[in-house]
């Protein structure tokens, strides 16, 4: 299962193209720090490595993900297995986990939740591992992963806080006094270092964006969508099955050393519904439950009417666990992709059009007289309109493409003589007005396909005579995050 899953991605890496995070990944590569507004330093550098042993080639970008996927599938059916699941139960968890939402679609792109997913797992793995034997020297592989996963978001500290939570509710509270413990603490924090520090010496910008993204600046954000996320994440097959799992965790005397993983679940999701982040933040700890689960759902097909408890399991998996194929992966046609694909998976639209989004861009410029053309620069609104035409732009001859947008801000400011502007990314003239003296529409995205995304049919500016020098409007007023 787990070879079949990476199998599959690699095959479909292909398909479609960038994605606006990978093109933001490309560009924050080239300027590689300890940290940036939005991450750490570890995927774009990993962006980087990657697209220097292969330029452009989306295959190579994306292996490291494929592999992230198989490797989540091998850890979820661990845990089935140590938490006492038989033959049985690990196939039936390496499924669900196979077919799962967040493994299908962290594993299509390269993203920071493609790292979080595997060290939440191995995380989780090897808490387990210590309540089981007590031997508390597993807790430096808890420790390890959660550091090197900091140097990607600071999202694993949300773990670490979830499992000293549950061990402070459930016990052993032992651990927390335990010197490997406190051992594995040190190594987290170490390992962390450069991006806290960074974080801390620029302000902590995280703290911006984790608050637009509570006030719902983003794509699965929002209380409400955090909270229904929970429910589909992984499948709607699994809901009844991690529900069993999680019950199972805190009620079952046999699992009664696991206990603690039950709680970490429970904290980590009223933290993120509460603060309203993201609801796939705590999905690594979802597939953890659906593992227990399915030793129970095992367990339970294995007693009374065998034959019809098991038919029913397998009845369930084509309309509730297939499916999550055909939305979270790239296998219609771009040119022909229903619209309620983009409405469940947002992602999928913005994986479409780019290179006919640097050509929509690209017809404005030809318009200009040579004259401007010499002075003019692009200003985009967000990091994936710039990641784009970085990589695009060059061969469609393009000035250099700017944005305010997230670390995109400190990766440069355009030339204190550009005072041609074309402006794409911005629904219309109105904080354009309050920078150039005029902005007149040239142009509109055309992606050629039928795609509802955040850029397709949108309004290409050529705005003309800045109002006050860049440097004195760029980290003010052009600067945002989000």
């Amino acid at each position: 299962m787990a070879a079949a899953t990476t199998v599959t991605l690699l095959l479909l890496a292909g398909r479609y193209g960038y994605h606006r995070d990978e093109l933001y990944f490309l560009l924050a590569g080239r300027h590689l720090d300890w940290g940036y507004v939005d991450q750490g330093p570890l995927v774009p550098a990993l962006a980087r490595l990657l697209d220097t042993i292969a330029p452009g080639n989306l295959v190579v970008l994306r292996t490291p993900s494929a592999v992230v996927a198989g490797a989540a599938v091998l850890l979820v059916t661990a845990i089935a297995r140590e938490v006492g699941g038989g033959r049985g139960a690990q196939v039936f968890a390496a499924v669900l986990a196979a077919l799962s939402g967040i493994v299908l679609a962290s594993g299509h792109l390269l993203s920071t939740t493609t790292v979080d997913l595997l060290v939440w797992l191995v995380a989780a793995w090897c808490a387990l591992r210590l309540l089981r034997t007590g031997d508390s020297r597993w807790a430096l592989g808890i420790g390890l992963a959660l550091g090197v996963g900091m140097l990607s978001k600071v999202l694993p500290a949300l773990l670490a806080v979830g499992l000293v939570a549950g061990v402070l509710i459930a016990g052993p509270r032992r651990l927390l006094r335990d010197r490997w413990v406190l051992a594995a603490a040190a190594v987290a924090a170490l390992l962390a270092a450069p991006n806290l520090i960074w974080q801390a010496a620029h302000g902590f910008p995280q703290l911006g964006v984790a608050a637009s993204i509570a006030d719902g600046d983003s794509s699965y954000s929002g209380r409400l969508d955090a909270f229904v996320l929970q429910f589909v994440i992984i499948s709607p097959y699994a809901v009844p099955i991690w529900i069993a799992g999680f019950v199972a965790l805190l009620r079952r005397p046999a699992w009664r050393a696991y206990r603690a993983v039950g709680w970490a679940w429970l904290v980590v999701v009223g933290i993120v519904l509460i603060a309203g982040g993201k609801g796939y933040y705590d999905a690594p700890l979802l597939l953890v439950l659906t593992a227990a689960g399915a030793v129970v759902t095992a367990g339970w097909a294995s007693r009374g009417s065998v034959r019809l408890r098991r038919g029913l399991l397998a009845l369930g998996v084509v309309p509730f666990l297939l499916p999550n194929i055909v939305l979270l992966l790239p296998v219609l046609p771009a040119d022909r992709l229903p619209g309620f694909v983009v409405d469940v998976n947002y992602d999928a639209g913005e994986t479409i059009g780019w290179p006919a989004f640097a050509d929509s861009v690209a017809a404005v410029h030809r318009g200009l007289s040579p004259e401007e053309r010499s002075r003019a620069v692009i200003l985009t609104g967000n990091y994936g309109e710039a990641g784009a035409l970085a990589r695009f732009g060059p061969a469609r001859d393009l000035p250099r493409a700017y944005s305010g947008h997230n670390s995109m801000v400190d990766f440069g400011r355009p030339p204190a003589d550009a005072d041609v502007v074309i402006a794409v990314g911005w629904a219309g003239p109105g904080r354009l007005n309050s920078w150039f003296e005029s902005c007149t529409q040239a142009g509109w995205v055309d992606q050629r396909v039928e795609v509802a995304n955040d850029e397709n049919g949108g309004p290409i500016h050529v705005c003309r005579g800045l109002r006050r020098p860049w440097a004195q409007i760029w980290d003010t007023e052009v600067r945002h995050t989000g």
